[in-house]
């Protein structure tokens, strides 16, 4: 009796600690900033940022945020190399950037808003992953969906600077997922 117990309280903990350990990897998720906390934040730290210019009725940024957002290879690495932000692309506050105040633009049955615009220059196209250097300046900006193992050899190919020295091409041919980058590929 006494052993079946300790069988039973055994694996009532272990199934416990898995149970656990999988609700706490859900909660992990990307640590979004507003323009100005990610601003504010370069000045204090010097990092990359990372901006995901999307609108409320997106299908695509719905996916994008469902399937490559919550890939738990991506959310830490975005946690860890940059100041992500989600920038709504019709968001109706004034923003400054480089000394200048953006505004939102009413434009048939929505509008834009002009810092969308200046950093898409121009094409209003949804989702786009804009990449910033330390020092506000745009590095790169990538329209469309991505998968998680698109998009990790991307934000890893921004992320450690290999822009600076490897051709694309040469860095996505040697590019290596981790195993969890496989197992969440989408």
């Amino acid at each position: 009796m006494i052993k079946h117990l300790f069988v039973l309280l055994t694996f009532v903990t272990i199934l416990f600690n898995y149970q656990s350990l999988k609700a706490q990897e859900q909660l992990d998720t990307i640590k979004w900033l507003s323009w100005e906390e990610a601003v504010a934040k370069v000045d204090e730290e010097p990092r990359k940022i990372i901006m995901e210019v999307y609108t409320d009725w997106c299908i695509w940024c719905k996916r994008m945020e469902k399937h490559t957002f919550s890939n738990q290879s991506i959310v830490r690495y975005i946690n860890d190399n940059y100041y992500p932000v989600r920038f709504n692309a019709e968001e109706k506050s004034e923003i400054e950037y480089e000394n200048k105040v953006y505004k939102f633009v009413k434009s048939g049955k929505n509008g834009y808003h002009e810092l969308a615009a200046e950093l898409l220059k121009g094409r209003l196209t949804f989702p786009t992953i804009v990449f910033m250097d330390e020092d506000l300046d745009v590095i790169q900006s990538l329209a469309g969906y991505k998968t998680p193992m698109q998009f990790m050899q991307i934000v890893t190919y921004f992320g450690d600077d290999r822009h600076r020295n490897t051709p694309w091409a040469t860095y996505k041919k040697s590019f290596v997922p981790n195993l969890r980058m496989v197992k969440n590929k989408d």
